[in-house]
């Protein structure tokens, strides 16, 4: 197969204030692709090919903050309704009235927000490893602190929290920094490479290892791809996403109807620490009744965190069906 650089066009496109750098391929109704963290729009160089391939055009984003877009210095800049804004409008500056969107990680939120927030521009919407659970009872960030901190144990989204910490530690060698992340979260990774019992106070890396090799699903030219994205962007516009908690959920939790009605579905995968983010509560079982078009949330058997690199054919082949079965809608 040839490499997805081989076959993109890379265009910047003016959107809410902002730029994206955006890598497009193929014709046809539109497909949007909204990457995580830490990552990039070429997370999704497996999926681009095969989906333009069936008649549609591609279009994989930088998010702002990362690669070739804009990044902003406020946090607030990295808001859900400044995310959610982005996508909205890049859907019009490339020429069409709608899209179906496809997000991972944080990617997921914000494309399930932009159905949410925007649903006239959005056809149809499938998010991999994060559900959609609504705004909830109280800030994530709230929620996260009562389990994890108030009992003395660490959690990267609190460590987060202090402008500059988390930045240092990643740009201080972001080669490794990425690798053990990457591995950590995997399904490659045995029970535990993500530890439970790091104490809050703790930093990001702290016990985490680096594979050596790397696992088959990430090349070396992979690793080399994102290291290079990141050296240019630094880590600040991303971490800045984790900073937003409790302006998402007054935007958010606002709504008079938090349901997402278009055609949905979910991936995720088995071994994806996601799921398990907060013990005792079954996120895919949560995210029903929130969403009365999902035609199906597919768990991969084995398969980690990041769901479309770890198993690209699998997902490939489960987008490829839902999104020509929309079709017949």
């Amino acid at each position: 197969m040839s490499s997805i650089l081989d076959r993109i066009q890379f265009r910047t496109v003016a959107t809410d204030g902002v730029e994206l750098r955006v890598a497009i391929t193929g014709e046809g109704p539109l497909v949007v692709m909204v990457h995580g963290w830490p990552e990039s729009w070429y997370s999704w160089r497996h999926q681009m090919g095969p989906i333009a391939d069936a008649g549609y055009q591609v279009a994989a984003i930088d998010v702002r903050g990362y690669g070739g877009s804009s990044k902003p210095h406020a946090v607030e800049a990295y808001d859900m309704e400044s995310l959610t804004g982005d996508v909205a409008g890049l859907i019009p500056a490339l020429g069409h009235d709608s899209a179906i969107l496809i997000g991972h990680d944080w990617g997921a939120p914000i494309v399930w927000n932009t159905a949410l927030l925007h649903p006239t521009r959005v056809s149809a919407v499938s998010g991999l490893s994060v559900p959609y659970l609504g705004p909830g009872p109280a800030p994530f960030i709230d929620i996260v602190k009562q389990v994890f901190t108030a009992n003395g144990r660490f959690f990267y989204q609190v460590y987060f929290q202090d402008e500059g910490v988390g930045e240092a530690e990643l740009e201080a060698n972001i080669r490794g920094g990425l690798r053990r992340v990457y591995y950590a979260i995997s399904g490659d990774a045995q029970d535990g490479t993500w530890p439970t019992d790091k104490p809050h106070g703790a930093t990001l890396l702290e016990g985490l290892p680096d594979p050596d090799p790397f696992p088959a699903w990430l090349t070396e030219t992979d690793i080399d791809y994102f290291v290079a994205e990141f050296e240019r962007s630094g880590f600040r516009g991303p971490l800045n996403r984790y900073r937003n908690h409790q302006r998402d959920f007054d935007l958010l939790n606002a709504l008079p109807d938090k349901r997402i009605h278009q055609p949905a579905l979910y991936i995720g995968g088995t071994r994806d620490l996601v799921l398990k983010m907060l013990p005792g509560k079954d996120m895919v079982a949560s995210m029903k009744p929130l969403m009365p078009n999902l035609s199906d949330a597919v768990l991969l058997e084995g398969i980690g965190h990041w769901t479309q690199q770890e198993a690209p054919e699998q997902v490939t082949d489960l987008l490829l069906e839902w999104i020509n079965s929309l079709k017949k809608q």
